[in-house]
């Protein structure tokens, strides 16, 4: 008896989620953009030319979390060791190295998949001119798997394709 009200509770439990509408900023899609992200490219086009502006070897994260938060970081490739030894006390050659190939940033984001746009509510960010703005991201590709965005003004000119695959 007690295994067939189980299945019952179930099967309602089932029905009522497929029948009631999603609620909240992250409804359930087919996918879903909520997790774990690794960077795969992020070029940018300034001037007409394209180039990776973080190296080709470039390393970056993003998390999405289903309460709105984000946390993105990239670092490029062979960044320079600062010969003190101390992060704090880096030469002007070592520290325009490591901030020209590296980006941090943290805050809130909404995914409108209607209008194709990913919008980052930046608290804070390793280029300060991004520090307490909105910035859009027109969405080119998102499946459960792979996710592709435009930045329009990207921190390092013109504009930026960045592409990220799901982190498994």
């Amino acid at each position: 008896m007690n295994s067939i009200l189980a299945k019952c509770s179930a099967m309602v439990a089932i029905l009522l989620g497929a029948a009631l509408p999603a609620t909240g900023a992250f409804a359930q899609e087919a996918f879903d953009i909520v997790g774990t992200w690794t960077l795969v490219s992020s070029v940018l086009d300034k001037d007409g030319k394209k180039i990776d502006q973080f190296g080709p070897d470039a390393k970056g994260m993003m998390i999405l979390d289903a309460q709105g938060r984000f946390m993105l970081t990239i670092i490029g490739a062979d960044l320079p060791k600062f010969a003190s030894g101390n992060r704090a006390a880096g030469s002007p050659e070592e520290n325009k190295a490591v901030i020209g190939k590296s980006i941090a940033l943290f805050g809130t984001y909404a995914l409108n998949p209607q209008g194709k746009s990913l919008t980052l509510n930046i608290d804070k960010s390793t280029f300060p001119n991004w520090d307490a703005t909105e910035q859009k991201r027109s969405v080119v590709t998102l499946s459960r798997d792979d996710l592709q965005y435009m930045t329009a003004q990207a921190s390092g000119g013109g504009s930026a394709t960045v592409t990220w695959k799901r982190a498994r």
